[in-house]
């Protein structure tokens, strides 16, 4: 299994050259994907623009979205950023979409929140037939989703959780695969959130992040991995579950975070 790690670009304050700065880091670390985060309605540096900024310093790591919500942006607009991405990267690019959960994103790009999941099979329609030159992903833990994925996609995109909450999607996910008639296997991602110091403020930061699930951004907070077997314990968790890729975000953005990581790692 490949271990990312997320740049901080949804974490509040954040200025552009500590994201670069981290993208350097990861780069010259032991992380197979440097990944980011969508919010439209949030004090947070757009995940396409910190790609993009990230493919400029970078030479090896692969570039993700985990995810970014499509129907935010008109189509051909999705496909545009996307295409930027995979050029300016050189080839390292990879997009997740999902529809996301938050009302007040909808409200702002004046999108339709009722229709998000049409909205969404549309563009990986689009995508698709434009032969898309990079792999595309796709969240969600609905019926819907899982038919998205296995009627568009490559591969599947986990929201976070334990080990066996990722299990229980890859089940679906695999069976939805088998009943549109894909020969091929799923890629399978999931991600976790982690703090190696402050922790506390790490997990302010999820209960704010996730403030409109009300009390279940406890559950999220409580989760977030703050010691070096923590981490550890969850890696081997995904990876026992078959999971091809794992991103762990940070919940505070010191570029030193980077080195903590990578040492737990190794």
């Amino acid at each position: 299994m490949r271990v990312g790690i997320g740049l901080p670009n949804t974490i509040p304050g954040t200025p552009g050259t500590l994201l670069t700065t981290w993208a350097r880091r990861a780069d010259a670390g032991p992380f197979s994907t440097a990944a980011v985060l969508d919010r439209l309605v949030y004090d947070s540096v757009d995940p396409f623009a910190t790609l993009s900024a990230a493919a400029a310093v970078t030479g090896r790591i692969g570039l993700a979205t985990m995810i970014a919500i499509g129907p935010l942006r008109p189509a051909g607009v999705l496909a545009k950023q996307a295409d930027a991405v995979h050029r300016l990267s050189g080839g390292r690019f990879t997009l997740g979409l999902g529809i996301g959960a938050r009302g007040d994103d909808y409200t702002a790009a004046g999108a339709d929140r009722r229709t998000r999941g049409a909205t969404l099979s549309d563009q990986l329609a689009l995508l698709r037939t434009e032969d898309t030159p990079y792999p595309v992903l796709c969240g969600g833990s609905s019926g819907a989703a899982f038919a998205r994925t296995a009627r568009y996609a490559d591969g599947y995109a986990h929201g976070g959780g334990p080990p066996r909450a990722f299990a229980s999607a890859v089940t679906r996910v695999r069976a939805a695969f088998a009943d549109h008639g894909r020969r091929t296997a799923p890629l399978l991602w999931g991600q976790g959130y982690f703090a190696l110091s402050e922790p506390d403020s790490g997990s302010d930061y999820l209960r704010d992040y996730y403030s409109f699930t009300g009390p279940f951004a406890d559950t999220v907070a409580a989760a977030n991995l703050t010691s070096a077997r923590a981490i550890k314990d969850f890696v081997r968790g995904y990876e026992d579950e078959g999971c091809d890729e794992l991103i762990l975000f940070p919940t505070v953005a010191d570029p030193d975070e980077v080195d903590r990581l990578a040492e737990v790692l190794a």
